[in-house]
This record gives structure tokens, sequence and C-alpha cells, in this order.
């Protein structure tokens, strides 16, 4: 007869043999903007593919001091986040970091733009993107991804071209941002949160809709303020692609 000491010590090695349980993967579930009106969701047959963070500016120009200011397009680096979100294994931060990462990068960063001289945050038109470097945020690193520009047809494009990934889009919907939201460094408010969907044209590749939440800074200083002519506002958000 096989003593009882000996079944605890066969069952023991076998559940210390026995593989561990892994940690599912967090959830990658959509901010929501609060309040009645929130953005449309993705389509459920898309998944999130990457989540950036984009740093840049946004462009506008005065046609007279009396104007409304008129957006005329942005630029921003991208950073690769995703592995970066509360709840992942090994590489996630805290909510708390997480919720706030745009602001601390925007008013913790210089621009990672090819600033033209004399200008304080206007970037070249010709060379406006130096060469790709990783982001350094606080206990941990974002990896290049890409960049963000409207094209010469005023089309807003987004090169994820470390991942192979690419959208060219077409505003769907908008919100405005929290009242709480970062105003950013001239204290002009946060840009909109906003769904943008692939144009048609045939342009993307493996990306079919774009969020950009969480925003901080971005929006325009008012005509009467600076006058006839450009300006450029600094921002930092989260941008979400699916495909």
């Amino acid at each position: 007869m096989v003593s009882s000491s000996l079944i605890l010590a066969a069952l023991a090695a076998v559940a210390s043999a026995a593989p561990r349980a892994c940690k599912a993967p967090p959830a990658l579930i959509l901010p929501k903007v609060g309040g009645d009106t929130q953005l449309p969701a993705p389509a459920t047959n898309l998944r999130v593919k990457k989540i950036a963070l984009g740093h840049g500016i946004q462009n506008y120009t005065c046609a007279s001091p009396d104007a409304e200011p008129a957006a005329t397009g942005a630029l921003a680096v991208l950073y690769d986040v995703t592995s970066l979100f509360p709840g992942t294994r090994r590489t996630g931060v805290s909510q708390q970091a997480w919720d706030a990462l745009p602001s601390t990068v925007l008013h913790g960063q210089a621009l990672p733009l090819n600033v033209l001289e004399g200008s304080q945050f206007g970037a070249d038109a010709s060379t406006p993107f130096p060469a790709p470097a990783d982001l350094a945020v606080p206990d941990a690193a974002a990896k290049f991804l890409g960049h963000h520009f409207f094209d010469a047809a005023g089309v807003p494009v987004f090169d994820l071209a470390e991942a192979g990934l690419q959208a060219a889009v077409k505003k769907d919907a908008g919100v405005p941002a929290p009242a709480d939201a970062d105003k950013g460094p001239l204290g002009t408010g946060a840009v909109a949160w906003l769904k943008l969907d692939d144009n048609g044209k045939g342009r993307s590749k493996g990306l079919a809709t774009v969020f950009r939440v969480v925003t901080a800074g971005g929006n325009p200083q008012a005509c009467g303020s600076v006058g006839e002519g450009t300006q450029s506002v600094p921002y930092a958000t989260y941008y979400w692609f699916y495909g």
C-alpha cells in the first residue's frame, strides 16, 4: 500500500510542475469624454492595432484681426505607447500616470519638430521632422512610431512607418474636450476629441479608424491677439488606431 505521505508528495510535485495561469491582457477600452455627448463607438469588426502618443503643433491662419482662426493642419511625432496601457503585464504604467501622460509630455518635453529660427512653435515646412528618436517618459520609454501630417491636398495622414500601417482619413465626428482638460502652454484650451475614418481613396494600409482622445492644448489664440497670419499651437494627445 502506498503511504499517504508519498501521495501528498507526488501531488505537490505535480502542482509545482503545472504551468502557471498567465495574466490576461487588459481590455483596451477607448476613453469617454464624459457628459451626454460621446464619440461614436468603433465598428465591432475592428480591433485596436496601436495606441500612440502624439506630440506636435496645430496650425491656424488668421485672415484678419477680426476673423476667426481657420485650421490649416497639424504636425506631430507619434510614439508607441500600446505596451504602457495600465494593466499590461510588466510594462503597464499606473492609471494616474497614463491619464497624465499627454500633459506630462506637452509641458515637460521640447517639441519634437524642426522649429523655425525666430519662431516660438512654427515648424520648417520643408523638413518639419528631425531624425526619428524614442521618447523618455516617467519610468518608461515610448518607441518612435511615425508621423502625423496633412498632405498637399489637405488630407490628414497618419504614417505609422515602424508598424507598416497608414491611415488617410476624414472627420466623422467630434466632441469638445472635457472642461478640465489641459489648456496647454498658451492657455488656449484643448482641441476636440475626434473620430476619423478612412477617406476611401485607397491610401490607408491596415487601418480603418483613428480616434483622437485625451487632448491637451492645441486650440488657437484669438486673431485679435496675434493679428493677421499664421500661428502654431503645441498639443499632445492619444491616438487610438483601429483596423
